[in-house]
């Protein structure tokens, strides 16, 4: 059945890619993307491989784009920011894009047009387009508040996700809903307050039983991507901490790492978040839409 076209009434979100990491795999989840609808306002949350077709595929007209918001310079979180605007750009995109980023994703932008020039001219030429470059702007993230549009407020704080230093969590509200995005985090209590009394966090979470198993699947040649994983992500338990500490409404487990090993199942998430969460619990899944109404 074909996904309706978003309207203006909606208040969702939609956990595009659900994986922790950029590598994929046959079975796997998509890397990190999200959508947040509010009041109809389409705003995309970080551009990992796959966001393309997942935002078509939650009814989203790609010309339609606005706003976008990368959390951090990790390529699971903007590899595909690129292909996304040209692919919307080839579709009809011909109002403006404003994209909030760290430090260095302009840079990735540059880059990416000088690979698409011959692409971006011909169709300029023979298709009578408008210039792509002239449509997207940047603005720098960093901590602090800012404000779009007429009933949306943005709240920024950096998190802590070592060795990057320009790394961060995002807070949408309106008058009537707030929605946090952790962003990746190692364990943050500050974060509580950052996100208290919303409808909705999202926090990555990581299955601490699942580690060693997935460690040696992936088959790194020394000890350095655990070590990442233990002092930049969080514990799955400890993302409940914060929900709970916070006093939020909902929590819903996003950047899983694990996803896609069939051996821990929903029910091993689950049992890792209640001693510290008994409120109501999503547990990521590509395509997930979570209402806000």
């Amino acid at each position: 059945m074909k996904t309706p076209m978003i309207k203006a009434e909606d208040n969702f979100v939609a956990l595009l890619g659900t994986k922790g990491g950029p590598s994929i795999r046959t079975g796997s989840t998509n890397p990190t993307s999200n959508l947040l609808v509010l009041n109809g306002q389409q705003i995309v949350v970080d551009c990992g491989l796959g966001v393309t077709r997942a935002l078509v595929d939650q009814g989203m007209a790609l010309k339609d784009i606005s706003l976008v918001f990368i959390t951090h310079m990790h390529s699971d979180h903007y590899l595909e920011l690129g292909p996304m605007l040209h692919t919307a750009w080839t579709t009809g995109l011909k109002t403006p894009v404003l994209i909030y980023g760290p430090k260095g994703l302009e840079d990735y932008w540059d880059n990416f047009l000088r690979s698409m020039k011959a692409d971006i001219e011909l169709r300029i030429e023979d298709e009578g387009r408008i210039n792509i470059a002239d449509l997207i702007s940047f603005k720098i993230l960093d901590e602090g508040s800012i404000h779009e549009g007429e009933n949306l407020s943005v709240a920024v704080m950096r998190n802590q996700h070592p060795p990057l230093i320009d790394t961060f969590a995002l807070r949408f509200n309106t008058s009537a809903n707030s929605v946090v995005f952790s962003g990746d985090t190692a364990y943050l209590p500050k974060l509580a307050d950052f996100a208290k009394d919303a409808d909705l966090l999202i926090h990555e979470a990581m299955l601490g039983e699942a580690l060693d198993a997935l460690f040696k699947r992936v088959g790194n040649t020394d000890d350095r991507l655990m070590k990442h994983w233990l002092q930049s992500h969080t514990m799955a338990a400890d993302a409940g901490k914060i929900a709970s500490m916070a006093g939020v409404k909902t929590l819903a487990l996003n950047h899983l790492i694990p996803s896609d090993d069939p051996d821990f199942t929903h029910d091993h998430w689950r049992n890792a978040v209640k001693p510290s969460w008994a409120g109501k619990l999503y547990i990521g899944e590509d395509g997930l839409r979570i209402s806000l109404d």
